[in-house]
């Protein structure tokens, strides 16, 4: 699959493509973000502090991981990415989507480190599923250029079979849909999408990121999905769990936690980044008779490290009650 090439004059094609594609109160809204300094440190979103702008914070962690002699031990957790299973067990699931599969990717940060699409490539290329999910943050950089992400999704993307889904996360700049969207992942930008599995269907519905952006709108995502239908909303952030329970969603997959990344003997995390209580940042979760899944991510965000928190991509099996 060949990425668009950028050539003269390929921002005004890119904004042409995302007014026929979008909502345009949506990508006023996110264009209007973007362009507002979306590097800023403090304020915006649902969070006071953004660590992941705080440039002079990264490298004091990094200096910190290094005089504990704990870097390079953690760099090499960073690439040794575990295979997680999950069932997800859902009341009034057809015969015909019972064992269904679903690959759970998150957090890849793809343009952090050259080698890491082939390395994350090669662990999903045997691995066994009906459909892939993406729950957002292709990019390393909250802001900047965007497309050295794309280039490393065009580089993965042959190891990935069948359909794939996803949906934006922080550091992801809207102007990346077109692009990513020609290389076969189909973005869920509000929207909803039938999955068909053995002659039964599967809602898929994915909102754009809750956390800095809040341009999730769960109402337009669920629009067109029969009340008794089987539904799993991908989001970026477990922040919105409370209302996507709610808006009667069977299931719901995201990310962003990356798990804390660097956690304390015990499992411990230092710190999660969602404005969220943390038994929802991590792992298998119910809230209101919705089932959830965090994913700790498949890369790293801020330094290219892991401590008692290996990164994963997930298999969830569909399970009756």
């Amino acid at each position: 699959m060949d990425a668009p090439s950028p050539g003269p004059g390929d921002d005004s094609a890119i904004d042409h493509a995302l007014r026929k594609r979008l909502r345009s109160a949506h990508l006023r809204l996110r264009l209007g973000i973007e362009a507002e300094r979306e590097q800023r440190v403090f304020g915006r979103g649902l969070n006071l502090v953004h660590l992941e702008n705080w440039v002079s914070v990264h490298g004091l962690i990094r200096a910190g991981l290094q005089a504990s002699l704990l870097y390079a031990r953690g760099q090499r957790n960073a690439r040794r990415i575990a295979v997680t299973t999950s069932e997800i067990v859902l009341p009034g699931l057809p015969e015909a989507l019972t064992g269904l599969t679903i690959l759970h990717l998150s957090d890849l940060h793809l343009d952090m480190d050259p080698k890491f699409s082939l390395i994350l490539g090669r662990r999903v290329q045997d691995l066994q599923y009906d459909v892939c999910v993406v729950t957002g943050d292709f990019r390393y950089r909250t802001c900047g250029p965007w497309r050295p992400a794309v280039e490393a999704l065009q580089r993965l993307r042959p190891f990935m079979r069948g359909p794939v889904y996803g949906v934006l996360g922080n550091h992801d700049s809207i102007r990346m849909v077109p692009a990513m969207e020609d290389l076969g992942v189909r973005l869920l930008m509000n929207e909803s999408d039938v999955f068909r599995y053995r002659g039964a269907e599967l809602y898929l519905a994915g909102v754009d990121d809750p956390h800095y952006y809040q341009a999730d709108n769960l109402e337009a995502a669920g629009a067109g999905i029969p009340d008794d239908a089987i539904s799993v909303l991908l989001a970026h952030s477990p922040e919105i769990y409370r209302r996507a329970a709610h808006s009667g969603f069977s299931a719901m997959l995201c990310g962003h936690t990356h798990g804390g990344q660097i956690r304390l003997p015990g499992g411990i995390p230092l710190m999660v980044n969602a404005n969220c209580p943390r038994r929802f940042c991590s792992g298998a979760w119910e809230y209101a008779g919705m089932r959830g899944y965090t994913s700790a991510g498949a890369g790293s965000s801020v330094v290219d490290a892991r401590l008692n928190c290996p990164p994963e991509v997930t298999l969830h099996t569909l399970r009756p009650a």
